[in-house]
């Protein structure tokens, strides 16, 4: 995908929504071709993408770990930021796995914080980390490692338009 330069979202604007902002969409492919897209809450550490997730995203990934993820905020097209990120995800299959990951408890706590009271519980002044972990057949963290991303910021449209 070819975009503008100027349209690029700069560091900070990636930091902040992939610190910041609640959902993300990944996209996997069955065992057919499909394209299977699913709407995560996620968290960002060491430069990877964590999801806990369950079900046929889980089931895609160990057969086929490539996949996209995108980040999106704001609805009006002159106001769309997003982030495209094309890579690899792995599956953390064991409860060893997920303490081996030298990322995955700073993606725990960043996930307290962001989705404190997220739940519909009230929100909390210290807030536990995300504590999930493997169990039955499905239910696994994902780390998405990137190798492809684009960005862009709709709102740098008039300016780019000007020049």
């Amino acid at each position: 995908m070819a975009l503008p330069r100027e349209l690029a979202l700069d560091d900070a604007q990636v930091e902040d929504m992939l610190s910041n902002d609640w959902n993300l969409r990944i996209a996997t492919v069955d065992a057919q071709g499909n394209i299977n897209l699913t709407p995560m809450w996620f968290g960002w550490a060491g430069g990877n993408i964590y999801i806990f997730g369950r079900g046929q995203k889980v089931v895609n990934l160990r057969r086929n770990p490539r996949c996209t993820v995108l980040v999106d905020r704001n609805e009006k097209f002159p106001e769309l930021q997003a982030i495209m990120m094309r890579g690899t995800a792995r599956v953390l299959e064991t409860a060893e796995e997920e303490a081996a990951d030298p990322y995955l408890e700073e993606a725990r706590r960043q996930m307290g914080i962001k989705y404190n009271g997220g739940h519909g519980q009230p929100k909390v002044d210290d807030p536990p980390p995300q504590r999930s972990t493997a169990g039955g057949r499905n239910r696994r963290w994902i780390v998405f490692t990137p190798d492809r991303t684009v960005t862009w910021d709709n709102f740098k449209l008039d300016r780019l338009k000007r020049s």
